[in-house]
């Protein structure tokens, strides 16, 4: 069992890592993803950024705002409610129609070719497989963010690099809570937490965030990491 102390290392180090390996794909489909919502006369929004975790399972409002801490979701949504690509349930549960869902396959297959364009030439099975195992076994934070979009969605056929691309992004919301509940233990609001100017309470959250998240990383002995966090880095 890796040392706690290795573990949150390890959080701080691949957590940029994650991040530019994750926006380097969503830069690369930019201009196709607004050609695709320019012929579908569709907004993206939501069915973006909840494209792993929407065609699962409904969502509630109150989901919504956890997920999205510091923004509004609310103008996308009503664009999704008006647009009929999501319905919202007698139970106040928050669905994908057809047209939704058929809306989230397209842009999986334009995430497949920038995936193909961005990290061709990389040997993406075994990474996708390790993440794949660290969502399976990350803690999940009673009412957080991870718990709303943990498992993924993968459809059928999918190639490693884009469940890869899909794996880190719901990663990431193991983080996002992590840091939550790290300025939370601090006492600051959502709203403190983003003026905050850096300094010791900024890097004793920091710190907090990286010692929480390092959790997530525990089924992996240090070999793997180190091949988890190879392999990322050679795809920014």
């Amino acid at each position: 069992m890796p040392k706690y102390q290795e573990l949150s290392a390890f959080a701080e180090a691949i957590a940029p890592v994650i991040n530019a390996a994750h926006v380097n794909v969503h830069a690369s489909a930019a201009r196709a993803v607004a050609e695709l919502t320019t012929a579908s006369g569709l907004t993206s929004g939501l069915l973006s950024d909840l494209r792993f975790s929407l065609p699962l399972r409904p969502l509630s409002r109150a989901g919504l705002d956890v997920l999205f801490r510091y923004g509004d979701p609310g103008p996308d949504l009503l664009d999704h409610l008006r647009q009929g690509t999501l319905a919202e349930d007698g139970d106040g549960g928050l669905r994908l129609t057809d047209d939704g869902r058929a809306f989230i396959h397209s842009l999986y297959e334009v995430h497949a070719a920038a995936v193909d364009r961005v990290w061709a030439g990389s040997d993406l099975g075994e990474a996708a497989e390790l993440v794949g195992r660290v969502l399976d076994t990350a803690d999940r934070l009673p009412g957080g963010a991870f718990e709303l979009v943990a498992p993924p969605y993968e459809p059928d056929g999918a190639s490693p690099g884009l469940l890869l691309f899909n794996r880190l992004a719901v990663l990431r919301y193991h983080r996002a809570d992590a840091h939550a509940a790290a300025w939370q233990a601090a006492g600051l609001s959502a709203a403190e937490i983003v003026g905050l100017v850096d300094g010791p309470l900024r890097a004793g959250i920091e710190a907090d965030t990286n010692r929480r998240a390092g959790q997530a990383y525990r089924t992996l002995p240090e070999r793997e990491r180190d091949t988890l966090y190879e392999t990322l880095l050679k795809l920014i």
